[in-house]
């Protein structure tokens, strides 16, 4: 269907109407409000199932559908798809600091990431849609890894409220070192994969549209500030009455969580695998758009080293 010469208005139209249903379903503001509701009631495994795996049909539409099909109007939704994405990324951010229930925080973090997702591949640079599909792949490891954690947290004492935890790290230092890397990982600290994509879509975003990346780089500070101040709550200071006895990490729970713990740390270091799956097809996609590509400081190293060999 690429390729249909459609009137523009009739190609605008289906190119809201996509891109809607797929907004909902990443989710991204305004039309995110349904998954803090749906991580609060449901049960851990089916938040892990539901943001981990499902909401990427969101922005995998994005990428496949909305930008090869409707070429021309995603070139003309592209300056409000930009300021939705920014808003997203600081509004998720910022309601994530101020959340009471353990599920609805990992929800709103969710909103945020989602926000560097679209503002990826809207950059209509190949460096920033690089920077999204991979950003799909290690959201899906950090916040899944996040929320089967949460559920460990909540077997443990009964309840979502952050209130109702403290001083966790002395009575399990196995969950509460856990938690720590896998938040690590959720505010892109280098050396986890999650930095690389979100490294390449703020480059890449910098290249077309200067303002946004710079404006998006504060929610790298919020980051800190959700995932630290959350483990200060839950894991240091005394230890609450009720949790004196908890278990550490069973052998079980140490076998679900490790391989995602180990693909973050492999993917940090040696990103090249993953990168070369979608450095070909961002590229495509882009040309798809017409936007026309932008150098990159990063893809400019590697060509001169390319061309040097």
């Amino acid at each position: 269907l690429t390729g249909l010469d459609l009137p523009v208005t009739t190609e605008r139209w289906l190119f809201v109407a996509f891109f809607l249903a797929f907004a909902i379903k990443a989710p991204m503001f305004p039309v995110h409000t349904w998954l803090p509701d749906a991580a609060e009631q449901a049960p851990a495994g089916t938040s892990t199932l539901l943001v981990g795996v499902l909401d990427k049909v969101g922005t995998f539409g994005m990428l496949t559908l909305c930008l090869p099909l409707f070429p021309n109007a995603s070139r003309w939704a592209a300056p409000v798809v930009i300021v939705l994405a920014v808003v997203s990324i600081l509004y998720g951010a910022l309601l994530a600091i101020g959340q009471k229930d353990l599920m609805r925080l990992i929800a709103y973090t969710s909103v945020s990431h989602f926000g560097f997702i679209v503002l990826g591949i809207f950059a209509f640079t190949s460096t920033a849609v690089s920077g999204s599909s991979f950003y799909m792949v290690n959201h899906g490891l950090s916040t899944g890894a996040l929320f089967l954690l949460a559920g460990f947290l909540v077997a443990r004492r009964g309840s979502q409220q952050i209130a109702d935890f403290g001083g966790l790290q002395k009575v399990t230092p196995v969950l509460a070192g856990t938690f720590l890397v896998v938040g690590l990982s959720a505010l892109s600290l280098p050396g986890l994969s999650t930095f690389v994509s979100e490294f390449l879509v703020l480059v890449g975003t910098f290249a077309r549209n200067e303002a946004a990346a710079l404006v998006s780089v504060v929610a790298v500070v919020l980051a800190a500030l959700y995932v630290l101040l959350t483990y200060q709550r839950v894991f240091t200071g005394p230890v609450r009455d009720e949790l004196a006895t908890a278990p550490d990490l069973s052998g079980r729970e140490r076998w679900v969580v490790a391989p995602l713990i180990g693909l973050m740390l492999v993917l940090g270091f040696y990103p090249a695998p993953a990168l070369d799956l979608v450095r070909e097809p961002a590229v495509t996609t882009v040309d798809q758009v017409g936007a026309g590509d932008l150098p990159t400081t990063t893809t400019a190293v590697a060509t001169d080293e390319g061309n040097d060999k």
